[in-house]
């Protein structure tokens, strides 16, 4: 770890307790700036490292003075007086990453580093830095954003852009759309253009849907042209006919994205919207 990583070795499997019930691969703490630095393994391709790590790191978060104890046995009470909260490194170490783990991290207002190792003949291994984001970005909710459950929600704000209010969104809803993402763009012929207020995903250049996100209130909403929109039934806090309704995009139809449970829901619908 400390020649790799530049970081000095604290534990390895560590339990994070009963309640929690996991194990966190690696635990470090970086030589430079005596940052916490949590690392995750994969041996292959897995789009949950990142998410898995995040999870890991609210944890440690929680458990600073546990952190800083474990500092003072391997390492003494120096070095846990000189622990940096204001930082800590990520490092999710894989065989490679998906297009959702590259995208996803440069929003998530977290140190977060993805490493790619690379494995040779006589036991030579190579790390390959694929890309860290996050250091500075803050996730704080707008200061307008309607409290969840307040039944009612409000159009998007024209002053703030899609990436700001993506920046802005808890790492759950960001998980959540770039799922839709990968969803729609897995689709032939699909091209996804980001606009300032929305992102739209188009087919023979015809918008066939087009996502917006509600940070305040965990929701995605996506806006569905479909040929014939009086056939497709209304399903309150799902789906629901927004002609003459003032929205960001293109669309008939308005489709709430709050969970993946939605998302399956609805998966049949944006692919009839994409068939046009």
């Amino acid at each position: 770890m400390g020649t790799l990583l530049g970081a000095e070795f604290l534990a390895s499997e560590y339990a994070t307790g009963e309640v929690h019930r996991g194990r966190i691969d690696s635990l470090g703490l970086d030589r430079a700036t005596g940052a916490p630095v949590l690392v995750e393994y994969k041996r292959g391709r897995d789009h949950n490292v990142v998410n898995q790590a995040l999870f890991y790191l609210s944890w440690l978060e929680d458990h600073r003075s546990e952190f800083e104890a474990l500092v003072e046995r391997r390492l003494g009470p120096e070095a846990a007086a000189g622990v940096d909260w204001s930082s800590p490194r990520v490092v999710c170490l894989a065989a490679d990453f998906t297009r959702f783990d590259r995208e996803a991290i440069r929003y998530v207002g977290r140190r977060v580093e993805l490493v790619r190792f690379h494995c040779f003949e006589k036991g030579l291994l190579a790390l390959e830095d694929v890309v860290a984001g996050g250091q500075s970005r803050s996730i704080e909710l707008p200061a307008d954003a309607p409290e969840p459950g307040a039944g009612v929600v409000r159009r998007p704000s024209l002053g703030r852009s899609f990436t700001d209010k993506l920046g802005r969104a808890p790492v759950s809803l960001l998980t959540l759309f770039w799922e839709l993402d990968e969803l729609l763009c897995g689709w032939t012929g699909v091209e996804r253009e980001s606009l300032q207020h929305y992102v739209a995903y188009r087919r023979q250049g015809r918008n066939f849907v087009c996502v917006t996100v509600l940070p305040g209130i965990h929701t995605l909403a996506a806006y569905l042209t479909l040929p014939d929109p009086d056939s497709v039934e209304e399903v309150a806090g799902l789906v629901r006919d927004v002609r003459g309704v003032g929205h960001l995009g293109t669309g008939a139809l308005e489709v709430r994205v709050t969970c993946g449970d939605d998302l399956e829901a609805i998966a049949w619908l944006l692919h009839r919207a994409y068939a046009g």
